[in-house]
């Protein structure tokens, strides 16, 4: 990805949030299994973007606990979307992320993207693109401005999770052979 002279990079990371007008910034993050949203209002020429995970087990008891970290950073988006000029009405969302990062574990991504769906809908906020999946991470450039967004796929596919490999044990001492010291004293005796 080349860098345009004049361009204002600023990159978001996972529990951040931001929002502007002016047309030389281009908001980027990395996402695997957490979901960022591109939010605009094309008239008033203003957009934002968050990057977001759920944590903890939405499938029981405390869903409504987690997803209050990406409630918040939708609500404090889409209101400083407002604060710039936005109206509400108006608003046009673009998802993306929620990878698969590891096999053998529970499918976070999946539930982040699920909830992002859920969110829009029940806001009416139209969705007018997405992509969500797979099992690589992506690199998303957004121009809030305009409302234009790159991605780029990042990483392998079908990663494994890593365990670290602790060194060899040293090999246990044989018996076989051995050798007696004696100590080197002097006599006494002269």
């Amino acid at each position: 990805m080349n860098d345009i002279a004049g361009e204002k990079k600023v990159n978001i990371i996972q529990g951040e949030f931001k929002v502007s007008k002016d047309p030389q910034v281009v908001l980027t993050t990395l996402l695997g299994s957490c979901v960022a949203a591109c939010i605009r209002d094309p008239l008033a020429g203003v957009g934002g973007m968050n990057h977001f995970l759920l944590p903890g087990d939405t499938d029981h008891a405390g869903q409504n606990a987690g997803e209050n970290y990406g409630v918040h950073l939708m609500e404090l988006l889409i209101n400083g979307l407002m604060r710039e000029g936005a109206k509400r009405d108006r608003l046009e969302a673009k998802l993306f992320g929620g990878a698969r990062m590891m096999k053998g574990l529970s499918d976070i991504g999946q539930r982040n993207s699920e909830f992002a769906m859920r969110f829009l809908k029940y806001e009416s906020i139209q969705l007018v693109g997405s992509d969500f999946g797979g099992e690589r991470g992506r690199r998303i450039t957004y121009s809030p401005a305009t409302g234009l967004v790159r991605q780029m796929y990042v990483g392998n596919a079908n990663i494994e999770p890593v365990m670290p490999k602790l060194p060899a044990a040293p090999a246990a001492p044989s018996f076989d052979d051995f050798e007696l010291f004696t100590p080197n004293i002097p006599s006494a005796r002269r």
